[in-house]
């Protein structure tokens, strides 16, 4: 279907290039004007895709006639999608895991074991992911969480914290944290992963605790929240083993 598209200005009052138009019927935006050619610039950009075209323009083209009022449409995307970003990103991946239950968790073998009373067989359990964590380490990317537990903790985090002698194997940096130390430093009551410190894949859980989406997240000061928000849960957070020590769960 062709766009609707409407002018929006030009920066220049001679030859109206570069310029902005805007699609009426889906709000995108359009800008045209010099096409950046050198190639040790070029070299530079990043996330340059086939057969996109970088655009020079000068900075108040876009204040002057860029959208004023636009409001966020959520960006979510395919499990599959939010699969590829563990081995796409290029140095850290990091999460923050705050509920006190994950219904996923409750359908495993190993969930059963625990409850049972049973120490908890990980071998060969998810070879797959623990192959792919393996790989990116060493590949020199790192991977690290924090993970929120109450007092007294539930069964889901004492099951988190037995799970946490896997990731630590195949090469994560798990650490816990404290609900109420958690609420002192104010960090969401959100589970997310940062990229890069470049991007946050956010996590949504319906009220029987299953992960529903994956809300992409690229805005940079959206992205700098979360990035405080792991700064600070990283310092005070302590390692998994004296979590494991303070609650008496077994090692």
């Amino acid at each position: 279907m062709m766009r609707r598209l409407r002018f929006n200005g030009t920066g220049s009052g001679v030859n109206g290039c570069p310029a902005i138009h805007q699609d009426t019927g889906t709000g995108e935006i359009i800008v045209h004007g010099p096409p950046l050619t050198d190639p040790e610039d070029i070299a530079q950009l990043r996330h340059l895709g086939a057969g996109e075209t970088a655009i020079v323009v000068p900075p108040e083209l876009l204040v002057d006639f860029g959208p004023k009022e636009v409001q966020r449409v959520p960006d979510i995307i395919s499990l599959a999608e939010f699969d590829r970003l563990f081995t796409q990103f290029e140095h850290t991946a990091w999460r923050l895991e705050t509920r006190r239950r994950y219904a996923s968790d409750e359908v495993t073998d190993t969930y059963r074991q625990f409850l049972a009373g049973s120490p908890v067989d990980w071998t060969g359990v998810d070879a797959a992911w623990c192959q792919e964590r393996r790989e990116q380490v060493a590949l020199g990317k790192t991977f690290g969480r924090v993970r929120i537990i109450d007092q007294p903790p539930t069964p889901g985090q004492l099951y988190l914290l037995d799970n946490a002698r896997r990731n630590s194997a195949v090469g994560e940096d798990i650490r816990s944290l404290q609900r109420g130390d958690a609420e002192r430093l104010r960090l969401p009551a959100e589970d997310f992963w940062i990229f890069d410190s470049r991007l946050v894949a956010l996590l949504g859980f319906d009220d029987d605790d299953q992960l529903v989406n994956v809300e992409l997240i690229t805005e940079p000061v959206a992205v700098n929240r979360y990035a405080q928000a792991r700064d600070a849960a990283m310092h005070y957070a302590v390692p998994y083993q004296d979590a494991v020590a303070r609650t008496g769960a077994a090692d």
